[in-house]
């Protein structure tokens, strides 16, 4: 369900793709973790004006998902 690393992901596009993939977590609590966790981090950049910053969290996050995902299958 991950997209594409490279792939430039609009903020709003990631905000959304991270919750989806929330619901792959096996339990309700970690899901409800995650998606507390997200919203954060979406809240916290918010105000960030850098594109190149931003694809750079883009990316990371994307990794972070992958691996929290693969992590608990």
């Amino acid at each position: 369900m991950l997209p594409l690393v490279g792939a430039e992901l609009k903020p709003v596009q990631l905000y959304r793709h991270l919750l989806r993939c929330c619901r792959q977590l096996p339990t309700e609590a970690m899901q409800k973790h995650y998606r507390h966790a997200i919203r954060q981090g979406y809240t916290s950049h918010a105000d960030e004006d850098d594109q190149e910053r931003v694809q750079m969290i883009v990316q990371r996050a994307v990794v972070d998902a992958d691996w929290i995902l693969t992590k608990n299958k």
